[in-house]
């Protein structure tokens, strides 16, 4: 996908670029699809049987056991996606030699798909958008694969385009998915070689997905805002506050991560079910299990939020990731983000539905160092009118939430 050295070449490179970009994109679109049906599924069935909460324990113990008999190299999630796409050669990996990287297994979209969708039917805390990468990079891997594609320079560059193509068609986000697919594997770099193949994917992915009958919760735009020093003031101190929950997040979720290696997988997930629980049943709700669409819903529309909600669901959260349960961490730390800037509004004397939008793009903005996908996001997601303070929210955060990522593997420039 580098440059070449007449025009003729590189409007070819380009083509080929977008047709297997486009190729990338059909498959994530086609599992995004699969797996947001399949979520919808799961929490519907949660909110009508509460009893399969107390089935958390067992669940996670099923899913450890799933994926310690049957996953083999896809228990390592998206962390196998990103040594993938860095061409990092593993000698105890018999599929990764000679500077390509591991394979991205087939078994590992199922194995995803079947271990989200029990996390989330049992209320676990996890997000979507890791099982969507994972589900997108097996697909397209196994794509290449079975066309013998053998390129090693051109490979990252699909792999790239099927992380794109599964962020921007789980969340209906093209434009930000394209950018978090050049931007995510390599924090403080963007390969612009990879710019065609991701955009195509995104693109195409997020029109397969809503062709399939995905119909994306879009919140509400935000209304006009008048630039004010006194505005920038309260944006400046939120997106501190974001970016050192972003740091917290990062170092509680590794820190049970290490605890956990202690642990055989089935043990440790029956334990972080057990916590989550446990926490669930403390705090006498259960709007902190799953996605938590609802209460992101309530704190976006500056609705009364407890004042301890985004602490509550960051913990559960962390557990819930730390301890193995498959799925992701972008929408519960929306909803962290979201409940954290509806609780600020009050004591910064600021705009509730405000500062609850721009804690949804920037806490995970910062906890994953992709500051400019994350303010491309909340255009995308909640209008331009709030474009430069989403961008000085993000880039606050990021600055303020150090090196540390959620994304172990991730590579920094």
């Amino acid at each position: 996908m580098g440059t070449s050295r007449s025009p003729v070449r590189r409007v070819a490179t380009i083509v080929r670029g977008v047709v297997l970009g486009a190729v990338v994109g059909l498959l994530s679109g086609v599992g995004s699809a699969t797996l947001l049906h399949s979520l919808d599924w799961a929490t519907r069935t949660r909110v009508a049987h509460s009893w399969l909460l107390w089935l958390l324990p067992t669940g996670g113990a099923l899913i450890g056991l799933g994926f310690h008999r049957f996953g083999g190299r896809a228990a390592r999630g998206t962390n196998l996606v990103l040594d993938a796409v860095h061409a990092v050669d593993d000698p105890e990996d018999p599929t990764s030699k000679f500077g390509y990287g591991p394979v991205v297994p087939a078994a590992m979209a199922p194995m995803v798909l079947a271990g989200t969708t029990a996390s989330h039917l049992v209320g676990g805390s996890a997000g979507r958008e890791g099982a969507a990468i994972q589900i997108a990079a097996s697909l397209a891997d196994t794509f290449l694969r079975l066309v013998g594609h053998r390129d090693p320079d051109e490979r990252p560059m699909l792999l790239r385009a099927a992380i794109a193509g599964g962020f921007g068609s789980v969340f209906g986000t093209p434009v930000a998915g394209a950018i978090f697919g050049l931007e995510m594997p390599t924090a403080g770099e963007q390969r612009y070689d990879a710019m065609a193949p991701a955009f195509a994917a995104s693109i195409v992915g997020d029109q397969v997905t809503r062709h399939l009958g995905i119909h994306h919760r879009l919140p509400t735009p935000l209304a006009v805002f008048a630039i004010t020093p006194a505005l920038m003031i309260r944006v400046t101190v939120a997106a501190i506050a974001f970016g050192v929950i972003a740091r917290g997040f990062v170092e509680l979720t590794d820190r049970i991560r290490g605890f956990g290696r202690r642990m055989g997988p089935e043990i440790r997930l029956a334990v972080g079910g057990a916590i989550v629980l446990g926490g669930t049943l403390l705090v006498g709700t259960r709007s902190y299990n799953g996605l938590s669409l609802p209460l992101i819903d309530t704190a976006l529309k500056g609705g009364h939020v407890v004042a301890v909600a985004w602490l509550v669901k960051l913990i559960l959260t962390s557990v819930t990731v730390g301890s193995g349960f498959p799925g992701g961490e972008v929408t519960p730390l929306f909803c962290v983000g979201a409940t954290l800037g509806n609780v600020l509004a009050g004591p910064l004397g600021g705009s509730a539905p405000l500062l609850a939008a721009l804690g949804y793009v920037s806490v995970f903005g910062a906890a994953a160092n992709t500051p400019i996908a994350f303010t491309v996001l909340g255009a995308e997601l909640f209008g331009s009118n709030a474009l430069v303070l989403f961008a000085v929210a993000n880039v606050v955060a990021y600055l303020v939430s150090g090196r540390r990522s959620v994304y172990s593997n991730q590579r920094r420039a």
